[in-house]
């Protein structure tokens, strides 16, 4: 047979581990900065509006949701917006312990945003920021010549 040893007695042997493999390196790679971080940065003016979109794109975001599927929209505001969390504890503060909610990624907020919404990062935040629906357009074309050039 390929791959097994055809004498069924012998001992399997294996390779000594080699020096420095099993080792962590002196200097670890620096992580991402969290989206609350990005939130913190670009509202002190800190980080550009692209850092902070590529930041977003890949970031985890909280949303809460109602017995149907899809985002909740607030439409006492000059704009509807869509509430959203850069994490479950900011999520948590605004609606509350029991609250349903839903996580997906920054690139597929604005994919899924309907047209003429814009959002709301942590309302209830030190560091809260309101996207118009204007905003979410700009934020869709950078999307768009990043990804299509």
């Amino acid at each position: 047979m390929y791959g097994y040893d055809q004498n069924p007695g012998a001992q399997q042997q294996y390779a000594p581990p080699q020096q420095g493999y099993a080792q962590q390196p002196l200097y670890p790679e620096p992580s991402p900065p969290s989206l609350a971080d990005a939130v913190r940065a670009f509202t002190t003016g800190s980080l550009s509006a692209e850092d902070f979109q590529q930041i977003f794109a890949t970031s985890k975001v909280y949303c809460p949701r109602g017995d149907n599927p899809g985002f909740l929209a607030l439409h006492n505001t000059q704009q509807p917006v869509i509430p959203m969390f850069t994490s479950l504890k900011e999520l948590r503060r605004y609606a509350g312990k029991e609250s349903k909610y839903f996580v997906i990624t920054g690139a597929e907020v604005i994919d899924l945003l309907p047209t003429g919404y814009g959002f709301v990062l942590d309302m209830e935040g030190d560091h809260r920021m309101v996207f118009d629906a204007k905003a979410v357009e700009q934020m869709v074309d950078f999307a768009m010549r990043r990804m299509y050039g």
